[in-house]
């Protein structure tokens, strides 16, 4: 007789993610990632659902891919590496406005959002955050 593994909970399904999602944010966090480059040297967003996202990618070919997808892949794209760290830490608060990071983008189910939430951004910058004696919605 052959024991049937109990099923996962949908609490423990909840856990698991989150430790996951944890683990992949902490790894982002130690990794230099590649960071392209506008015409004016400044790192390449794009404004989705009220958010600006910072483009970033794991390799260049990730980049590639998205180059391709943007039908730009005929062209030098400049970039820099960037500590994921930084880029929450940093890049995110100096934009003014909300925003995260997204992680190789074009990349078909490789892509990861790291969003302005608390415990991804400074929690100045994280959109769940309340602060004492201001209004967030003023930016």
């Amino acid at each position: 007789m052959t024991a049937v593994p109990a099923r996962e909970s949908k609490d423990d399904d909840v856990a698991r993610r989150r430790r996951e999602f944890a683990a992949l944010l902490g790894e982002f966090r130690r990794t230099a990632v590649l960071v392209p480059l506008d015409e004016d040297d400044v790192p390449l967003v794009g404004d989705y659902g009220g958010i600006r996202w910072i483009y970033a990618f794991s390799d260049e070919a990730a980049l590639a891919r998205f180059a391709v997808a943007r039908g730009e892949g005929s062209r030098e794209w400049a970039y820099r590496r960037v500590l994921g760290a930084r880029l929450l830490d940093a890049a995110v608060p100096a934009t003014g406005v909300p925003c995260g990071v997204a992680l190789d983008v074009g990349s078909d189910g490789d892509g990861v959002l790291f969003p302005p939430v608390a415990g991804i951004v400074p929690d100045k910058s994280a959109l769940d955050v309340e602060e004492k004696g201001s209004n967030r919605g003023e930016r």
